[in-house]
């Protein structure tokens, strides 16, 4: 038997004194949603920056990734290493404090493994227990003290992290009896493998899976503000001499130093430093990846789930009373009344009986009706596709950008089944421009969401942030939709159209019932406001952990949960309005169409008041309209899709009640 690894997450062995490579990337931060290059900073850069390929989903999430200054052996220590020595004027320092002042973290990748700095909590009540947790990046600086003046004004010092002390994690994958023989440096081999990008084994390497494997990779920042003596030898690097090292330390110590002030005003030079730190780890390759996805907050998932569940129990007894008692009286009396039953009476009782010759009646905008539920209909099923994928493994975070290539990929692909709901709910509705219908469901929902991103990609791009998309990407994006959405769409319609016309259980009248007046509570806006939030309330709790992964850079790797949490969100849509149908039709009330495509994308509205919230009231201590502008806007397309999505799957569930009690009534 013969096994294979998945593409990108392939394992990687290195000699030792083998050269590693450390890859620099972005600048984020939880107080801002923008990100830039990790070299729109003045840091020190090699000799020639090589930018590495990316995948579109990497694109598309503003990922880039560059060679860096720092050099590394493998299994080889080393202590307080000169990355360079950079003057600074007063312009660029306030620019440095500017970003220490927003928390900005640096993040960097080793062998596909994302740098982290180790936290650590004590329990005030087990002083001997510790909660150890791994905060993504490096921060860049940190606050040092505040001074307060005569005048009660408030100054803040600022000191710039200029050394890294990095630790790196490695596990020998060689069990043979003369694995010394391959951790020798000075072979052939060795020479020949430091000269391949990233130091990748060759295919036909006989000592592929021999030799050592990066498990771990964290850094811990300091602020020191280096001193030498004599002149600045600018060629000296890596080994500049610094008395504020300890000569001939081997464990990485520092004379007695001052932090690294920033200092805006008047500028000045920084030294660049870095220790590197080997330890032997028993952790295996394929568990490298658990301690940034580890749940410590398992029991918060699983109160989410038992909440959703409740819910939707909620929710399918009130159904099941609705089928099982009211409907079958309600039936039962209807097609066994016999001559002496008053009709005044069985008015009364079997109010939504009355409604049978103008329940199907075509709603307005029919069309647009169904362009909206085929958008839905698509988006769910590309989101069920994701959510599988990723359950079962597929969309690993240590492939990069794998999601979002998926979510559009499998939204393109989905377009076939946007294109077959359109023709069917059509042809139901007797519309006969056909090349209208399949257009507009082929472009209304990405024209919108088009729009308004190019709106929010203009404005990241003035501010010179990374996470602008490049103009070529769009240009990918817009072509793949061409070549792969707008075909299947128009495939889905013919087969759709090729489709009998979908049976109804009633006539319809040529002229329309009057429907009596409503009360308070059966108007449209209470029936979005309960239509939406039981189906909230059983995944609200979940979102709080997806809009912290989100926006706050953190991996999310629940899926499993997220998956369970997501079909509760589908029955809890179908439920609701399902009860709310049957509610509106006993007040004899047939416009049911719209009605219970707004009942189900209430949900939407809901989620967008949360995620508003969550900015406000626990993500973000400093607010300013360009952040707020950027997280409104992408929380505002994820909500209109979701809107779109639960609101297709509010509609079926009520064309399906409807078609299965009318279809049970006797009609003279």
């Amino acid at each position: 038997a013969e096994g294979f690894y998945l593409p990108g997450v392939s394992p990687r062995t290195f000699k030792k004194d083998q050269a590693v490579k450390i890859k620099v990337q972005t600048l984020v931060s939880s107080e801002s949603q923008l990100a830039f290059d990790y070299y729109q900073l003045p840091f020190c850069k090699p000799a020639k920056i090589v930018d590495l390929p990316e995948n579109l989903g990497e694109a598309l999430a503003g990922e880039k990734a560059h060679t860096s200054a720092f050099k590394i052996r493998m299994r080889k220590d080393e202590y307080c290493k000169t990355l360079c020595r950079q003057t600074y004027t007063p312009a660029q320092m306030e620019e440095f404090q500017d970003f220490a002042i927003l928390d900005y973290r640096v993040n960097m990748r080793l062998d596909n493994l994302p740098v982290a700095e180790i936290t650590k909590f004590y329990y005030d009540d087990r002083p001997d227990q510790t909660l150890q947790t791994y905060n993504l990046g490096v921060p860049l600086g940190a606050k040092l003290h505040e001074e307060v003046h005569a005048d009660e004004a408030v100054a803040e010092h600022y000191v710039l992290n200029n050394h890294l002390r990095f630790k790196i994690l490695y596990h020998k994958a060689s069990t043979d009896a003369d694995a010394s023989q391959w951790d020798g440096a000075a072979d052939a081999q060795a020479s020949a493998s430091n000269s391949m990008t990233d130091s990748e084994p060759g295919e036909n390497d006989h000592h592929y899976m021999r030799g050592n494997l990066i498990v771990g990779f964290t850094a811990a920042p300091y602020s020191i503000a280096h001193t030498y003596a004599g002149e600045w030898n600018k060629t000296c690097a890596p080994n500049c001499p610094l008395t504020t090292c300890l000569a001939g330390s081997a464990s990485g110590g520092f004379e007695q130093h001052q932090p690294q002030r920033i200092e805006p005003a008047k500028g000045g030079a920084v030294i660049w430093t870095y220790d590197v730190v080997w330890e032997e780890s028993v952790v295996k390759w394929a568990s490298r990846w658990d301690v940034y996805l580890q749940m410590t907050d398992d029991q918060i998932h699983w109160f989410s789930i038992i909440n959703s569940f409740v819910i939707l129990m909620f929710l399918t007894g009130i159904v099941v009373m609705i089928f099982s008692r009211i409907l079958k009286n309600d039936l039962s009396q209807y097609n066994a009344a016999d001559e002496e039953m008053d009709a005044a009476a069985l008015r009364e009782e079997t109010g939504w009986k009355l409604l049978h010759a103008d329940v199907f009646r075509v709603p307005r905008y029919g069309m647009l009706l169904s362009v909206f539920v085929a958008t839905g209909w698509q988006l769910l099923t590309m989101a069920a596709s994701t959510l599988a994928l990723a359950a079962l493994g597929f969309l690993s975070p240590s492939h990069r950008g794998s999601l979002l290539e998926a979510v559009l990929l499998l939204y393109l692909l989905s377009g076939i089944m946007a294109g077959f709901v359109a023709a069917r709910l059509a042809k139901l509705f007797a519309h006969e421009d056909r090349l209208r219908l399949t257009m507009l469901t082929a472009l209304v929902f990405p024209a919108i969401c088009a729009c308004i991103f190019l709106l929010i990609n203009i404005v990241i791009w003035a501010h010179h942030s990374s996470m602008a998309v490049p103009f070529g990407t769009l240009v990918v994006v817009i072509v793949l939709w061409f070549v792969i959405s707008l075909p299947l769409v128009f495939l889905g319609a013919y087969l759709g159209f090729r489709k009998d016309v979908i049976s109804v259980p009633c006539r319809t009248n040529q002229i329309p019932r009057e429907i009596p007046p409503q009360l308070w509570y059966q108007t449209l806006i209470p029936s979005l406001l309960v239509g939406g939030l039981l189906p909230f309330g059983a995944v609200f709790v979940e979102l709080f952990f997806i809009l912290s992964s989100i926006w706050q850079h953190r991996f999310y790797y629940m899926f499993g949960f997220l998956f369970l949490v997501f079909v509760v969100l589908v029955c809890s849509c179908a439920m609701i309005c399902v009860i709310l149908c049957y509610l509106h039709l006993c007040s004899e009330d047939y416009n049911w169409w719209w009605r219970a495509l707004w009942s189900g994308g209430a949900t939407g509205i809901y989620l967008f008041l949360y995620g508003a919230y969550h900015y406000f009231a626990r993500t973000h201590k400093l607010i300013d309209f360009l952040s707020s502008f950027i997280y409104f806007g992408y929380l505002f397309l994820t909500c209109y899709a979701f809107s779109v999505m639960t609101a297709a799957v509010g509609f079926t569930a009520s064309f399906i009640f409807i078609h299965t009690i009318y279809g049970s009534v006797k009609i003279d």
